[in-house]
């Protein structure tokens, strides 16, 4: 079985989605987070293809290699979540299971919520939306990272973002920022994003959760590495999603997120669960 990823583009209402597939088994969607690509689920593990599945990830609307929205469009959770519907519809035929950080794990609980049936297992790495409309401030940070992009590229997003990140962490979160915005072929596109994601909303609220009733992980971080990944909100979409299982790395480490063959193996061993396994069949829907 060869790990080299195959690369395609699908064409998804008159603009293209690029990914690619590795390995053979159950299909794992790869959902990527806001100024990312389909690197940063992860970072680059073939660990999933070895351990049997077919990985498949893929750059969102406006990121990465891919197009930016058509005209009329935008970069609404709806529109987002309609995007991996339409893949998944593509490139997988039986159950499938959806992993995603942050705007993808958004995303893809979205898509999840609508279509059920289609879905075995999600894992939810990082989710920052909390239930509640962006507040100003909020809207604020966001548009001031959009300005800075727009105005003065990849460094006049690191100068806007650059506030208040953890001492300890602020050299490899500005290597990780400054290489995954520099993987986009529309860094226009992602302005326009950092503007449109944030103020869209998944579902209405967290109590949507209590009715996606199909085995859940969720991967938090610890608030003094990732402040903006909330641990308290991973551990709400926990406690509402009926059949979750709450993890993360310990007090100080590196976010469980960051790294991409602990995390892989973490969602690994949670896709072999016999619950997974049962839904993969189809016999658990």
């Amino acid at each position: 079985m060869s790990l080299d990823p195959a690369p395609f583009a699908i064409d998804v209402g008159g603009h293209a989605l690029a990914g690619e597939t590795s390995g053979d088994g159950p299909p794992i969607f790869l959902c990527h987070g806001l100024t990312a690509s389909r690197r940063y689920v992860v970072h680059g593990s073939r660990l999933l293809p070895r351990r049997g599945f077919r990985a498949i990830a893929y750059d969102a609307r406006g990121h990465g290699g891919s197009d930016p929205a058509p005209a009329g469009g935008g970069y609404s959770y709806e529109e987002l979540s309609a995007d991996l519907g339409a893949l998944i519809g593509e490139l997988a035929s039986e159950p499938v299971i959806l992993a995603g950080h942050s705007m993808g794990a958004h995303a893809l609980t979205a898509y999840a919520l609508s279509e059920p049936e289609r879905v075995a297992a999600v894992v939810a790495i990082g989710p920052a939306y909390a239930g509640t409309p962006l507040d100003p401030e909020s809207a604020a940070y966001w548009d001031r990272l959009a300005n800075g992009l727009e105005e003065g590229g990849v460094e006049g997003f690191i100068d806007a973002y650059d506030h208040d990140l953890p001492p300890e962490w602020r050299d490899t979160v500005l290597r990780i920022t400054r290489d995954r915005l520099g993987r986009h072929r529309h860094p226009e596109a992602v302005a326009r994003a950092l503007r449109e994601v944030p103020r869209s909303r998944p579902f209405d609220d967290l109590s949507a959760l209590e009715f996606l009733d199909v085995p859940a992980l969720v991967i938090a971080s610890h608030d003094d590495s990732d402040p903006g990944h909330p641990y308290a909100t991973a551990e709400a979409w926990a406690e509402r999603l009926p059949r979750a299982e709450l993890i993360s790395e310990e007090p100080g480490s590196s976010p469980l997120a960051w790294q991409g063959g602990r995390l892989s193996r973490a969602i690994a061993e949670f896709c072999e669960r016999p619950e997974v396994r049962e839904r993969l069949s189809g016999r658990g829907a």
